[in-house]
């Protein structure tokens, strides 16, 4: 068994794959509002939202447990509407050496799909792969498409 791994799902997405890109670039302190259960805050520390190289810190519910991770703004990328989140401080760090979530959305005649990548390096064998961390990613889209569809 390796100590690298990626997890990756697929979800399709209603309320349009260009509002949710849009959230995650340039609003993810609104989040909280669409998701308060996951998401409690999420202040950016450094640069401003929507630029690579931004720093962003997420408080956030895993697993019953209050977390804190800062990410990095890796990349953003308007044509394949993705965004790239590299863990740099946090809670994730203290099982994994390194880890970064990446969503991209893509346009299938009139479905959106929302793909959610996780890729993650583990401190040891021991380490659960991040299921649970997908999960809470396919959540929080369901929670942002409902938002938007009932607003």
């Amino acid at each position: 068994m390796g100590l690298t791994g990626k997890l990756s799902a697929q979800i399709e997405y209603k309320s349009g794959g260009d509002v949710f890109h849009e959230v995650f670039k340039y609003m993810p302190h609104e989040i909280s509002k669409m998701s308060p259960e996951i998401v409690q805050g999420c202040d950016l520390h450094e640069g401003e939202f929507g630029t690579v190289g931004s720093i962003i810190i997420w408080n956030y519910t895993h697993d019953g447990k209050e977390k804190v991770a800062k990410e990095i703004v890796e990349s953003i990328d308007e044509e394949k509407k993705s965004v790239r989140f590299k863990v740099i401080e946090g809670d994730l760090l203290e099982l994994y050496k390194t880890f970064s979530a990446t969503f991209h959305v893509e346009t299938h005649g009139e479905i959106d799909l929302v793909t959610w990548t996780l890729e993650y390096e583990k401190l040891r064998e021991n380490v659960e792969d991040p299921l649970t961390l997908l999960g809470l990613s396919i959540k929080l889209t369901q929670h942002i498409e409902s938002h938007h569809l009932n607003p």
